[in-house]
């Protein structure tokens, strides 16, 4: 009975496809979505904050001036105030210039030397022309320009037309009487003539002959008096003074011209 029922169930289907003309088919399974990879996040790196620019003190890195001269030389001072990075640590180099327009844009320099490791010191710069002017500017070991100081100006001294040495008469505990003898080196006549010198201690002139003295701190100048400014070559002339001082020197260096 039972085979007979699925018979006829089985007949009756097989009938109601063909009258409907829809096939019987497996089910069709759709192929898995592809799934995205995450999008890595971008991670910012963090900017250093700036370092904040020294604050230097209102004042000049170095300071100099000019404390010697030659008809071929110029000798300078300096003083180095402060350090890096508002300043400077020797060695400084010094440079000429021939103008000031030259010297404010560091250019054209003519001659330069460079000091020693004090930081309080003098340099010398030779080699120059007589009687010219000069505008020196500092600079540091690694040629980093000073931007401040422009100094000048420097001139060197004439070529000597005379020569100028003192012979100390005598000598106490308090001062001394030295001649000064002036004579034409040059192969024209002189028509005048002065005698420089710097003390080195606490010397003073008390009283001169011979000469009209002018005296600025430590600096002294004496110029010839009306009878004895004309020399012919190789002429000489003298002049006296009495001097005050707690120490005689053992010598005078005496700087002569025109």
């Amino acid at each position: 009975m039972l085979r007979k029922l699925l018979t006829v169930t089985t007949v009756v289907l097989a009938g109601w496809a063909a009258t409907t003309g829809v096939a019987a088919a497996a089910p069709t399974l759709s192929p898995p979505t592809a799934v995205a990879a995450p999008t890595p996040i971008a991670v910012a790196t963090p900017t250093p904050a700036p370092t904040p620019a020294p604050t230097c003190p209102p004042a000049l890195p170095i300071s100099g001036r000019v404390t010697g001269a030659t008809a071929t030389s110029l000798t300078i001072t300096y003083a180095i105030v402060l350090s890096p990075p508002c300043g400077f640590d020797p060695p400084v180099t010094v440079t000429l210039f021939a103008g000031r327009d030259d010297a404010m844009r560091w250019q054209n320099p003519v001659a330069e030397a460079t000091s020693g490791p004090e930081r309080n010191g003098t340099v010398t710069i030779e080699r120059l022309t007589p009687d010219t002017e000069y505008w020196y500017r500092f600079s540091d070991d690694n040629d980093l320009p000073d931007p401040y100081v422009i100094g000048g100006a420097a001139r060197t001294l004439p070529l000597a037309a005379c020569r100028a040495t003192a012979t100390v008469d005598s000598r106490w505990g308090g001062g001394y009487v030295a001649t000064v003898t002036v004579r034409n080196t040059g192969v024209e006549p002189l028509d005048r003539w002065h005698v420089s010198w710097r003390w080195a201690g606490d010397e003073r002139i008390q009283a001169i002959w011979g000469g009209l003295a002018d005296t600025e701190g430590a600096d002294v100048t004496v110029g010839n008096a009306s009878y004895n400014g004309t020399l012919a070559p190789d002429a000489v002339t003298t002049f006296g003074m009495l001097v005050a001082t707690s120490t005689a020197p053992a010598e005078l260096t005496l700087t002569c011209g025109r």
